[in-house]
């Protein structure tokens, strides 16, 4: 490889750093020749190709921007749609909440009004429990006095005694009444 670079260095003139001559000019010009022949050809060759590239790369980019747009446009709709339903929604259950709660207060006074009468009802019973109570006391008192009476008399009529023995067998008729619980 010395060798290659100090064969060239000898054919470039003293002085310099490479030969500037017809030579390396006509290279030069036919190299450029080349370059513009070469991409006349590739852009006459491949220009049709990549605009055909460019614009359905470009319809595609649109067209999914198009698709983007009308699904964000439907997605739209359907929140207000969705909100719409959610205002519907709370209005439903804030009339199902009040019909409730009027249904919960007409129940409420209902059971009032029915304990009311069952209250009633139990104080009317319990009256008419006292009365026939009385009654059947005063019965009873009526009878036990009738019993009573009747065993003084049938102590008065066996012993028909003087008015000693009389008193003393009423004090003891009264201190067996007095001794015997009256019941009102």
């Amino acid at each position: 490889m010395n060798f290659k670079i100090a064969l060239l260095s000898g054919l470039v003139p003293e002085g310099r750093v490479f030969g500037l001559d017809q030579q390396t000019l006509i290279s030069i010009g036919i190299q450029l020749l080349n370059v513009c022949i070469l991409a006349a050809a590739l852009g006459f060759i491949l220009y049709k190709p990549v605009q055909e590239f460019l614009r359905r790369r470009t319809d595609k980019i649109s067209s999914q921007l198009k698709e983007a747009q009308e699904k964000m446009d439907q997605a739209e709709k359907l929140k207000a749609e969705y909100e719409k339903k959610l205002q519907e929604i709370d209005s439903e259950r804030i009339k199902i909440l009040e019909s409730a709660r009027l249904a919960a207060a007409e129940r409420s006074r209902h059971i009032i009004e029915e304990a009311r009468w069952e209250a009633t009802e139990i104080r009317r019973r319990a009256h008419e429990n006292i009365i026939a109570e009385r009654e059947r006391l005063k019965e009873e008192t009526r009878l036990h006095i009738i019993e009573i009476a009747s065993l003084l008399a049938g102590k008065f009529i066996e012993h028909a005694i003087d008015r000693e023995a009389q008193d003393r067998l009423f004090d003891e008729a009264m201190a067996q009444l007095e001794e015997t619980a009256w019941l009102n």
